[in-house]
């Protein structure tokens, strides 16, 4: 009898290299980096033709649950199990929860699937490689092996840890761990990569769901303690389950390399050469893109003079460069990133800065993304703000109010329902209202379309965290979230 593969997608993180397209509340896994998908719906898309593919479990941030839910639904991927990690604690906490969730979920034959643990950040360009590698993985995990996959190496890399494979194959195109290897420095990596045998560990992994809890048990004991609490008291909220805040937060926070495979003696690997990038920083990004015949990957509204191997990306207006070599330019409205290709991976230093300096730009974009559709930040100053919103047809914000500021909302396009204090009205386009301080109110769209307006807040606070919320369809009541 097949054994059920069940895909576990990695999806937490802020991917920090790539501001200022990733930020803390829409980090790159969401974001369309590479084709008109997002990473997420990539990484499940390519999964597509897999055989016995089970219902996939993904475990994501509580601040990315809509968003990675909506992506989802959009990809047809419409049962899968979204656990929220209450904060990250690296991947094997992550693997650990969803293999117990796995186990506990199947009856019979399904009650020890295998596990495909995936990150969902990857750029996999060879789809049929990758499908071929899973196969071997898969029939190596069902026979008890903790498989991980090798990238064979295209150059002396640096920034990734190695996998040296064991002379003796445990069967075609599978091979015993002989040792990983930390990231080495230049000389080092060239000597892996003429020597072969040497692989770039990717990250992705495939176990049965009872061997890893095994592995854990035996060398990391604490982990699987804390990971079964958080399981157990784990609660439903809408189409998630929420792991244990206080049980997941107890959970010593380690990679399943170091937690189990760098330890156990069953460690196997299956090398691979299918065009793969983590994509961890944005020279990852321009060695993964279509180049044209001066070597620049472009995206977006660019005009280049002069301008040789460099990647240069708008999101919202004109972006003109000359003479540059090996550069790195990426325009949002709200940031602009001028690197050397060289320092890419010093942007996280950026990054660093903007948080001591207490920046949003760290946070979140302009656009603001929420369970029922998103808002757009026009103009901010002193005491009075201006946002463009967008309702998704059938959608409803929550019951508010707010104690520092009014509201004047004008419907650009669709039909507002709108609820103020003992009030439901109707105001449709080019029509206005106004929202007092203090008012309990809501917005609803009740139509088939987008609801479009325009709000113009004003009050002597304008910050987010001045929400009052009384009610809510999407389980935030009482929080500003």
């Amino acid at each position: 009898m097949s054994v059920p593969v069940i895909p576990v997608i990695l999806a937490g993180g802020v991917g920090s290299r790539l501001w200022p397209l990733s930020r803390e509340l829409y980090p790159k896994q969401l974001i369309a980096l590479v084709g008109e998908h997002t990473m997420l719906q990539d990484t499940l898309l390519r999964l597509n033709g897999v055989e016995n593919l089970a219902p996939p479990i993904v475990v994501a941030g509580e601040a990315h649950r809509f968003m990675v839910a909506e992506q989802l639904r959009q990809i047809g991927s419409n049962t899968p199990t979204i656990v929220l990690e209450p904060e990250g604690r690296n991947t094997a906490p992550a693997a650990a929860c969803a293999a117990l969730i796995a186990a506990a979920g199947g009856q019979g034959a399904n009650a020890d699937p295998v596990l495909l643990v995936l990150p969902a950040d990857h750029v996999i360009g060879n789809v049929g490689a990758f499908h071929q590698a899973i196969g071997r993985a898969v029939g190596q995990a069902a026979a008890g092996q903790l498989v991980t996959f090798g990238i064979h190496p295209t150059r002396p890399e640096t920034g990734y840890g190695y996998i040296r494979q064991d002379r003796q194959s445990l069967a075609e195109g599978v091979f015993r761990v002989a040792a990983f290897v930390e990231k080495p420095d230049a000389t080092r990596a060239a000597g892996f990569v003429a020597e072969g045998g040497y692989h770039w560990n990717s990250g992705m992994f495939a176990f049965r769901a009872s061997r890893l809890v095994q592995e854990l048990e035996r060398h990391a004991p604490a982990m699987l303690a804390a990971c079964r609490k958080a399981v157990t008291d784990a609660r439903r909220d809408l189409d998630f389950m929420r792991l244990d805040s206080a049980a997941f937060a107890a959970c010593p926070a380690d990679s399943i390399d170091y937690a189990v495979m760098e330890k156990t003696s069953d460690a196997a690997v299956v090398p691979v050469d299918m065009a793969w990038s983590d994509v961890g920083s944005w020279t990852a990004l321009w060695e993964s893109g279509q180049p044209d015949a001066d070597g620049n990957v472009v995206q977006g509204d660019v005009l280049l003079h002069g301008v040789r191997n460099s990647y240069i990306r708008s999101e919202s207006r004109l972006v003109a460069a000359v003479g540059l070599d090996g550069h790195i330019v990426v325009e949002t409205p709200d940031g602009i990133l001028v690197a050397d290709q060289r320092h890419a991976q010093d942007v996280k230093q950026i990054v660093s800065a903007l948080k001591a300096a207490g920046r949003d730009e760290v946070i979140h974009h302009r656009t603001v993304y929420r369970p029922w559709g998103s808002y757009t930040v026009l103009e901010i100053a002193r005491r009075y703000q201006v946002k463009r919103i967008t309702v998704n047809p059938g959608a409803a914000l929550s019951l508010q109010m707010h104690h520092h500021r009014a509201e004047h909302w004008v419907v650009v396009s669709g039909t507002a329902r709108v609820t103020r204090n003992d009030e439901v009205f109707l105001v449709a386009e080019n029509e206005s209202t106004y929202i007092p301080i203090g008012t309990r109110h809501r917005l609803e769209n009740p139509g088939a379309i987008p609801l479009e307006m325009i709000e113009v807040q004003s009050g002597s606070y304008l910050g987010e965290d001045d929400i009052v919320r009384f009610e809510d369809q999407y389980g935030r009541k009482g929080t500003n979230k």
